[in-house]
């Protein structure tokens, strides 16, 4: 009875392993705050006698990145330069990227982006054409981090200086030398402006952006509401890694090439140590302990072979990618018996010799070592697939810290077999349950390799595994995975199963709990049918295809709301409703996460179209004001070109915050309701935002 409870709960957990890493990523809902994760600075330089460069030189903060130039359309806010006045000047090519250039594949848009990290810096060259040369204009760019985006922000430039024209002609200059320019005219050509040009702040007068204090700063009243709490990314992302590893070891614990070999060594440092009781459970802990320190040391290892940067970059690459889906299925095919993976017999027979020959704690390490390597054959394609899920992260501690969770389950039953010789006893004994298990892992090894081939097809744009596709074929792995707990399916290393007389049993019985494990894998692949017409399937969505590359949607509905902040909020007086304003951006990543992962959930459907006008506004709409606005933020003259930046400069002025995803709900006189929330894909969570906001209106009312 106990071996079937470890079963079950083993399946129970790794068959819930995606909708928990598809829900773990939770964020605080904080309130509302400015970030300014990029400083850029701007600098002129000459290149030759007719050529200058204008430079652009970034420090981003850690966790965030600058996108590139060579965006797509349809992704992130790229960088773009625009110029606004060219005299004496002709642009040479266009804006280039001078800083590392990092290329990604991004799933929500189904593209491969390229963006910089620590320091971004972008050039522009120009030809000078003659006379006093001035050049003025602005870079726009886009920044995100893991969970916020900030809105198309732009560098603003002005620059002076003498061309090659103030120079003698060519056909004078025969035989003397080049003219040197002065010290003073060197500092004239270096000299930049960031700020706007004066002379349009000068000539235009501050623009009044919103009627009926509708743009009203209410930043002290959203703080009155408090803050929001949570747990950070980083944070959530090291307990997700730990957890990935502390599953990993207990599934290596239960397979045949590790469970065997427990009691038979607690057992040998408990005898050899029969007088000394306290000494054989210090060493069975030693033991426990140089098993955490061996596969730490490898998690490490990796990480000093690769650092943070390359594995992230590893992680998003197209080609590693297909090596990765590659090794799980080798791995996967070892687990399902077609062969075995282990290493040179000769490496642990050595290991082993050399722990005979020796005592004390080098002894006990050896032994340990051993362990590591005679078990391989079942613990290196766990371990392997938690390396490469791990380097999917790009966390530095990552590999070390997954390895560490691996291990600690590794290590604990010797530990407490020595501490509590009798549950020796009633522990499972081995048998072809184990080897369940392990068939088991080739299985979710087999699903799991689909997600890195995903990411190469979205890169290359083969589309030969649409969201569809790729569900179709979960939907046959978990369905075979339950005809195998039925019986139906049997695999090199099952054993047969014999009656009392010895005979084979030509009818296989199915027990009760190979039945709900077949019951729950059945049960998963049906959850996932609907998926095929264009369902959510949130369990499955951080492993599958963007619903971008599905091919046929049923059902799809579009919720009717607002994109302009005054019209809707007419609409709201009108019909006296509370405002749920979306700040939002096409290039917003997470934006889209919580439109798909949140606002998809009927209940918190029901609650926004029932009881608020939606304002959804698109900080990096890029469809230009009727004339440039000029607004005055923190003591400086500011210009709104688009209407994104119209929607930005409402989002800074009036409730204190720039990132994206941004939701604040407001009366329809513009006054908060609630506090102010962020990415957090907890639908409970996002369900309370809103049903404060309804109870703090009806109260206002």
């Amino acid at each position: 009875m106990k071996r079937i409870l470890f079963l079950l709960l083993l399946l129970v957990g790794m068959a819930q392993f995606s909708i928990f890493n598809c829900q773990f990523s939770i964020v605080s809902t904080a309130c509302a705050q400015f970030q300014e994760p990029v400083k850029f600075a701007v600098r002129q330089q000459k290149l030759s006698e007719t050529e200058l460069e204008i430079v652009f030189t970034g420090k981003v903060d850690a966790g965030w990145h600058v996108y590139g130039v060579d965006i797509p359309d349809g992704g992130p806010t790229k960088a773009e330069l625009t110029l606004e006045k060219q005299k004496g000047v002709k642009a040479k090519g266009a804006l280039r990227a001078t800083g590392q250039v990092h290329r990604a594949m991004d799933e929500m848009f189904g593209m491969e982006l390229s963006y910089m990290e620590g320091t971004a810096s972008f050039g522009q060259t120009f030809t000078l054409t003659g006379g006093d040369y001035e050049v003025a204009g602005y870079l726009t760019y886009g920044a995100c981090n893991d969970e916020n985006c900030i809105p198309p922000t732009s560098v603003e430039f002005s620059f002076t200086g003498k061309g090659p024209s103030d120079s003698p002609k060519e056909e004078d200059r025969a035989g003397q030398p080049s003219p040197q320019p002065s010290l003073q005219e060197e500092l004239e050509e270096d000299t930049a402006s960031v700020a706007p040009d004066s002379a349009v702040v000068a000539d235009s007068a501050v623009a009044a952006v919103g009627p009926d204090g509708l743009w009203t700063p209410v930043v002290d009243e959203l703080r009155a509401f408090g803050e929001g709490s949570g747990t950070s990314s980083s944070e959530a992302g090291w307990l997700m890694i730990f957890l990935m590893g502390l599953l990993g070891g207990f599934a290596a614990l239960l397979t045949p090439c590790v469970w065997p070999i427990i009691p038979m060594t607690v057992s040998f440092f408990l005898k050899r140590n029969k007088d000394d009781r306290s000494k054989g459970i210090r060493d069975a802990a030693t033991y426990g302990l140089s098993i955490v320190v061996i596969y730490m040391a490898l998690g490490l290892l990796v990480t000093l072979l690769f650092g943070a940067s390359a594995l992230n970059a590893l992680s998003t690459n197209a080609v590693f990618n297909i090596f990765f889906c590659l090794l799980l299925l080798v791995f996967a095919a070892s687990f399902l018996g077609g062969f075995e993976i282990t290493l040179p017999s000769r490496w642990s027979n050595a290991v082993d010799s050399k722990a005979t020959s020796t005592t004390g704690l080098l002894s006990i390490f050896l032994m340990a070592f051993t362990l590591s390597l005679v078990s391989f054959s079942c613990t290196g394609p766990i371990i392997g697939f938690l390396l490469v899920e791990v380097a999917s992260t790009g966390n530095i501690l990552g590999p070390a810290l997954g390895m560490f969770g691996f291990a600690l389950a590794l290590a604990l039953p010797f530990t407490l077999f020595a501490l509590f010789p009798s549950w020796l006893k009633a522990a499972p004994k081995s048998g072809n349950w184990m080897n369940c298990i392990k068939v088991s892992l080739g299985f979710l090894e087999l699903a799991f390799s689909l997600k890195f081939l995903s990411v190469a097809d979205l890169a290359y744009g083969w589309h030969i595994l649409d969201r569809e596709v790729f569900l179709s074929l979960w939907i046959v792995i978990f369905a075979l995975l339950g005809a195998y707990f039925i019986g139906w399916i049997r695999f090199p290393h099952d054993e047969e199963e014999y009656d009392e007389m010895g005979e084979i049993v030509q009818h296989h019985r199915t027990s009760v709990t190979r039945f709900f494990l077949a019951l729950i894998s059945f049960a998963f692949a049906i959850y996932m049918v609907p998926g095929l017409w264009g369902a959510p399937c949130k369990a499955v969505s951080a492993f599958a295809p963007p619903m971008k590359t599905q091919d046929f949607l049923l059902g799809q509905k579009e919720t009717l709301h607002f994109e302009d902040y005054e019209e809707g909020m007419a609409y709201a007086r009108e019909h006296k409703m509370p405002v749920f304003l979306d700040f939002t951006g096409y290039g917003c990543v997470n934006c889209r996460k919580m439109e798909a992962a949140v606002w998809t959930n009927a209940e918190v459907q029901q609650l926004m179209d029932d009881n608020f006008v939606l304002i959804s506004l698109f900080v990096d709409e890029k469809t230009a004001l009727p004339e440039p606005m000029i607004v005055e933020e923190m003591g400086e003259s500011v210009k709104l070109r688009t209407i994104g930046d119209k929607w930005s400069y409402l989002q800074r002025s009036k409730f204190g915050a720039n990132a994206q995803p941004f939701y604040v709900l407001v009366d329809n006189e513009g006054h908060p309701l609630a506090p102010s929330y962020s990415y957090d894909e907890s639908v409970q969570a996002f369900k309370q935002f809103l049903e404060t906001g309804v109870r703090n209106y009806a109260k206002r009312k």
